[in-house]
């Protein structure tokens, strides 16, 4: 689970909020 919230706060920094909701849902999506 870390690595899904380091890779959520890597992708806020540089990308719009959007952006980071979509691979943020990609990632949780492939977890499960």
């Amino acid at each position: 689970m870390s690595s899904y919230l380091f890779t959520s706060e890597s992708v806020t920094e540089g990308h719009p909020d959007k952006m980071a909701d979509q691979v943020s849902d990609a990632v949780l999506d492939a977890m499960l």
